[in-house]
Formats: structure tokens, sequence, C-alpha cells
């Protein structure tokens, strides 16, 4: 079990602002070699209840840039966690006195980006979807407030539901599942 505190709260308008900030930071950096970086996650969904901690994708070509970004983003201040756990997709501690955020990398096209492009673009095609999920992640916080686990735990039909409705085969959706398996 991890112990940290899980926050949920109603939607604040300044988190696509804090991303951009966030992205304008890192884009000089990273231009040559990544081709964009998605606003990812709850907080890149209007009216989304979420962590108050913006997810950012920075999407490379090809697997070859991965290593690239990496060197790149620890010019920057970021230390590389590896992928814990989920193939094509590296994970970024923040440098001391940014904004919280998680930074991952991805390459184009791999299960680490698809997945969380397709939800978050399905829940801002479909408000009801996210005002749903939203009232989901606050419940579990209540009741799973110092269990982020059991809170990701808690969350994962629904987001498995939003990934089919979203057009994910069935591969894919298999290995989001094997990927996301507690240890």
């Amino acid at each position: 079990m991890s112990q940290r505190t899980v926050i949920v709260e109603d939607y604040d308008p300044s988190w696509p602002r804090d991303f951009g900030i966030l992205r304008q930071r890192i884009w000089p950096t990273l231009s040559d070699v990544a081709l964009r970086i998605e606003h990812v996650g709850s907080t890149s969904v209007p009216g989304l209840a979420a962590k108050p901690i913006v997810d950012m994708t920075i999407v490379v070509a090809i697997r070859d840039d991965v290593p690239k970004a990496i060197e790149r983003l620890a010019m920057l201040g970021y230390v590389h966690r590896g992928n814990l756990g989920i193939d094509d997709r590296e994970a970024f501690d923040h440098p001391a006195g940014l904004r919280r955020h998680n930074l991952y990398v991805c390459p184009e096209g791999t299960i680490g980006v698809v997945n969380q492009v397709a939800v978050r673009d399905y829940l801002r095609a479909n408000p009801e979807a996210a005002a749903r999920y939203g009232a989901l992640k606050k419940q579990l916080a209540d009741r799973f407030p110092d269990d982020i686990d059991r809170y990701v735990l808690g969350k994962t039909d629904f987001v498995l539901d939003v990934l089919r409705r979203a057009g994910l085969t069935a591969e894919q959706i298999e290995k989001i599942e094997r990927d996301n398996r507690p240890a």
C-alpha cells in the first residue's frame, strides 16, 4: 500500500494555463526530438474533478528517440524513474520549485499515449461521462484518502469501459489491464 494522501478537487480553469506554462518551459529543449506535448489526465478535461496534478506526455516519433528525450529532460532537472511497469511510457519526477506535475515520454502510437489521449478525448466529448467519473473519483478519494493504490484500482473498471467506448481494440484493452494489474 502506498501512503499518499488522495485529494480530488473540483475542476480548476487554471489547469490548462498551468500545462501551457510547463509546456513552454520544456518544448524548446525537445522541439527537435518530440512531435508534441499532450495535456492528458483529468486536469485536461474541462469540468472534470481531479487530483490537482497536471499530467503531460511528450510524444516522440520512434522508440530510438526516447533516450534523447530522457537526456534533454535531465538537462532541465527532470529525474528519470523508468517505465514504472508500463511498456513504452517513461516517467519523470519534476524539478523542485515547479508546479506539481507528472511527466511521461511515449513513442507515437504506443499504448502509453493512445490510452491517455483516448480517455481524454472521450471525456471531453461526453460531459455526462466526465461528471460520473468525477463523482466516482471523489467517492474513492473519500473512501481511500491514504491509499493511492486502492483509489486507482477503484477507477479501473470505469476507465476500461471508456477505452472500449473510445474504440480501443480488445488487444489494446488486454495490454492496459496487464500493465495495471497490482503486483
